[in-house]
């Protein structure tokens, strides 16, 4: 039976896993990506991790045949380098993530985003499994998507495909002026849908500092105070309540139309939503479907729309099936 590895390499931190044919994670480790050394360091590393679990596959009599990666930034797939990357991770862009590997590890090397992989996963034996197309939409600490069409990820022709969250959004506009977006655009989806863009909401809506010191706290007071009165739960104040509610409604939204704007453009058999936002419950999840199938033309009416299932192994395994295949 052929074994391959499969590695999420992301911001914070790197994930791999020894991974069957059949889409099995045998054995897995993580370590922390390291963001701020540059991406030789963070081959180093990551080739590290990779050894280090093609000896424990040896340990219990597997072979290792290949390695796929799943990498935040840009990732030219075909020449395996790094086109671009944010300053989650510095000194990443134009590295040469699949050679650098490759020469470390001994083995073959396939990369893409790790998007892409993520979704290439619930394609193959998550939420999107069976299907022969599937728009899989991440709302996380920032907004990405892939389009996997019979079992292959559409990359474009840049390998930009994907970045979903920077189109303009209606909702991302403050006193008639679009909110700026990490990308260096303005108006975008991810100004508005993201997790921080929720926070960032919050703050503008008047809701204290204090009470909510990021998206998660923003949630917590939401849902705390959900079916109760305002000053209940959490314990939150009033204007915090308000603000919380208003800013995860706008965000849900928000989401919601971006993502009905899609499928009316794509069509897919099903849409998979995935990421922190997503796993938040119904105080996010019933206002964006309600938003999107507001969005949909007829004829896509009744097109499902579910959670990811795999949770933190879909990138790994949708990474192990680029070679694989």
């Amino acid at each position: 039976m052929t074994h391959v590895i499969g590695v999420d390499l992301g911001g914070t931190k790197t994930a791999a896993g020894v991974v069957s044919e059949s889409g099995e994670v045998l054995m897995s480790g993580t370590i922390p990506t390291l963001n701020r050394t540059g991406g030789e360091a963070i081959l180093d590393a990551t080739a590290a991790l990779v050894s280090g679990l093609v000896e424990r596959a040896a340990d219990a009599g597997l072979t290792a045949s290949g390695v796929g990666v799943g990498s935040a930034g840009v990732i030219d797939a075909a020449a395996g380098t790094v086109v671009s990357a944010t300053d989650a991770i510095l000194g990443w862009t134009g590295t040469k993530l699949v050679a650098g590997l490759s020469a470390r590890v001994g083995l073959p090397v396939r990369a893409v985003n790790d998007v892409h992989a993520h979704a290439l996963g619930e394609a193959w034996l998550g939420a999107a499994a069976g299907t022969d197309s599937s728009l899989m939409v991440a709302f996380g600490t920032g907004v990405g998507g892939s389009f996997v069409l019979n079992a292959s990820p559409l990359l474009g022709h840049r390998f930009v495909g994907g970045h979903v969250g920077h189109f303009a959004s209606p909702y991302a506009v403050v006193d008639g002026n679009p909110l700026p977006c990490v990308c260096g655009g303005f108006g975008h989806v991810e100004a508005v849908a993201s997790g921080p863009a929720i926070h960032a909401a919050y703050l503008r809506f008047g809701g204290p500092a204090s009470e909510a010191a990021d998206t998660r706290g923003v949630f917590a007071i939401a849902q705390d105070n959900h079916d109760a009165g305002a000053c209940s739960g959490s314990g939150a104040g009033t204007g915090a309540v308000v603000a919380a509610r208003a800013a995860v409604g706008l965000g849900a939204k928000a989401a919601g139309q971006a993502l009905g704007g899609l499928i009316n453009i794509l069509d897919p058999e099903v849409v998979v939503v995935s990421g922190g936002l997503a796993d938040a419950g119904e105080l996010w999840w019933k206002p964006m479907e309600t938003a999107l199938r507001q969005e949909l033309l007829a004829p896509l009416a009744s097109v499902p729309v579910v959670r990811a299932t795999l949770g933190n192994t879909a990138a790994v395994v949708g990474a192990a099936k680029l070679v694989l295949k």
